[in-house]
């Protein structure tokens, strides 16, 4: 386990070394909240597309060069972020999960867990003593990116699978170890993942409810005819 001071050192050296990606993160989170009130094929795609470009990135640009023989455990994180990445990839390309919101308890979670991330990591990190560079950033560093996921699936209209969750919840219950050297920003990604899960997983179940009842009317309808017939 690293030191929080040592972790500051890491996010710094990343954050002076990719700029001005940073802009251009902030750009492409703010188009996806915009476009996750749109309920188009293409706007979900566009939106799938960002999330696996981010994971993608974080798992490349973050995690290869932090891994080696002082953080082995680095390559693990690789590995799930590359999965992570490739996962919403795949779900940009098959687009048969659609945002547009559920309805207004999700909405606002949602945009909270953005916020939080957009706004709040940096402030945080102001009030905490480790002002940018060593501030993390939305879309560029784990914690962040985890906590947006969840807040972009919470705009979803339609059930998450749950393997797109589970290296997103891994994440965000590991920030109690980051909270234990210092990083007491990583509080909100966990209560805000705790929270994500919940309301997704309480979505999933309505939906497939409401689905199994169309299904049974369906059904219904289908034999009413067949016997008036």
């Amino acid at each position: 386990m690293i030191t929080g001071e040592q972790l500051l050192e890491v996010v710094a050296a990343y954050n002076q070394s990719i700029w001005p990606m940073q802009i251009i993160g902030y750009v492409l989170a703010i188009i996806t909240v915009f476009l996750a009130f749109k309920k188009t094929v293409w706007a979900s795609r566009i939106n799938f597309a960002v999330l696996g470009f981010f994971w993608l990135w974080v798992a490349m640009m973050y995690w290869l060069p932090s891994a080696g023989p002082v953080f082995p455990i680095g390559y693990v994180f690789l590995v799930f972020f590359l999965i992570e990445g490739v996962l919403f990839l795949i779900q940009a390309a098959k687009s048969k999960l659609s945002f547009g919101t559920y309805n207004k308890i999700h909405t606002i979670g949602g945009i909270t867990m953005i916020l939080y991330t957009t706004i709040g990591y940096p402030l945080l990190a102001i009030f905490l003593d480790h002002p940018y560079p060593q501030a993390s950033l939305i879309g560029l560093t784990p914690c962040p990116l985890t906590l947006y996921t969840f807040g972009l699936l919470l705009l979803t209209s339609s059930a998450v699978p749950f393997y797109l969750l589970i290296v997103p919840l891994f994440w965000g219950l590991s920030g109690v170890l980051w909270i234990s050297i210092g990083m007491w920003e990583d509080v909100g990604m966990v209560l805000g993942s705790l929270v994500s899960i919940v309301l997704i997983l309480r979505r999933n179940k309505k939906l497939k409810t409401e689905e199994q009842i169309k299904n049974q009317e369906k059904s219904s309808e289908a034999w009413s005819l067949n016997v008036s017939e």
